[in-house]
């Protein structure tokens, strides 16, 4: 299971979709004000928006758009078991990331625009840096609205998701914006039947979805980034040109950005935060029904209960990684009702197949 994991993060790594370009930077540097990725792994562009959010100018409006190969994408308080179809996503060879800004899980493929707003704390408004994107997308030619939960929606249904962060005197709004993503398989990726699964970390919010080129045939994500960098500059007085950044091996070795990229593919990072949670399933055997009930946090089962099973299978499990348990490390021999039980929980538990 692990090495699945592991095989999963590498894909992207293994398979640059954009190289860098005659107009990207050989030395970058936090000062300006708005910056076109052109790299599509989301390793990278999470730890690049992370580095600028640390050492942009405080005082000063930053900007910066980027798209990313498929992935799914969590929200720092959330647990991937109950968010992420994980045998879909292994199946289809898409990784999943844990994102450092809360908010719900959402998918990122090519047909997807990432925009990210940093403005100082005390003028932070989401409303304000909400209406910056909605400007740029009714530039499109499209009748755009915004929620309330700040979201831009066309007829009726949600077109962009956004999430927050503050620290100390600095604060971003980003988000995605479906143009033509592939709303098949982002369904697939984020239907997860886990009812009885529950967790203190934030619950994703459902809602239908749609495309903005289901509205308009001119759209696409030159003209989306376009329209988003003229609002921005309105905005803010901005007169600066974007800066085109790729993961080219420079910028790549900043160490805030290298160790970003390290960290999150990590299980430390991408298992070990998830918050604490109880999962309670129940299956009926030849002899009877079984009833588990497991408590995990930071991904690491504290107890797990076996109603139905005379066994002290629950016991050895504990201080196992929930859903890294291979069957080595039980310590001891299952076989009989316990073996049954036992290829139960795993396949229940198993994060990849």
């Amino acid at each position: 299971m692990i090495s699945s994991f592991r095989h999963v993060v590498r894909i992207l790594s293994a398979h640059r979709l954009y190289t860098t370009t005659s107009g990207a930077s050989s030395v970058i540097t936090p000062t300006h004000s708005i910056y076109l990725s052109t790299s599509t792994n989301p390793y990278f562009n999470l730890s690049f928006e992370d580095w600028l959010f640390r050492h942009a100018p405080q005082k000063e409006p930053l900007l910066l758009l980027y798209r990313d190969a498929p992935c799914v994408v969590i929200g720092r308080n959330q647990n991937p078991w109950k968010e992420v179809n994980l045998h879909a996503a292994q199946a289809q060879g898409i990784p999943w990331v844990r994102r450092r800004s809360g908010g719900g899980t959402v998918y990122h493929d090519l047909g997807n625009t990432n925009f990210s707003i940093h403005v100082p704390r005390t003028t932070f408004d989401r409303g304000a840096t909400a209406q910056i994107v909605l400007r740029a997308v009714r530039a499109l030619g499209i009748d755009a609205d915004v929620n309330e939960r700040n979201d831009i929606c066309v007829g009726g249904e949600k077109a962009s998701g956004s999430a927050y962060k503050i620290v100390s005197g600095r604060a971003y709004h980003h988000g995605t914006m479906l143009i033509t993503t592939r709303l098949e398989t982002l369904g697939d990726l984020l239907r997860v039947n886990k009812d009885t699964m529950i967790t203190k970390g934030v619950a994703s919010v459902r809602s239908p979805v749609c495309n903005l080129a289901q509205f308009s045939e001119n759209v696409s994500h030159d003209a989306f980034v376009n329209a988003v960098v003229d609002s921005f500059k309105v905005e803010y007085g901005v007169h600066d040109e974007p800066c085109i950044v790729n993961d080219t091996d420079d910028l790549a070795r900043i160490g805030y950005i290298r160790r970003g990229m390290a960290e999150l593919p990590s299980w430390d990072w991408a298992f070990g935060q998830t918050p604490e949670f109880e999962y309670t399933i129940k299956k009926p055997f030849a002899w009877g029904n079984v009833t588990a009930h497991i408590h995990a946090r930071h991904g690491v089962i504290l107890s797990c209960t076996l109603q139905g099973l005379d066994s002290e299978l629950g016991k050895v499990l504990e201080g196992k990684r929930y859903g890294f348990v291979e069957d080595e490390e039980l310590g001891t021999d299952v076989n009989g009702r316990e073996e049954v039980v036992w290829a139960w929980l795993k396949e229940e538990m198993n994060s990849y197949d």
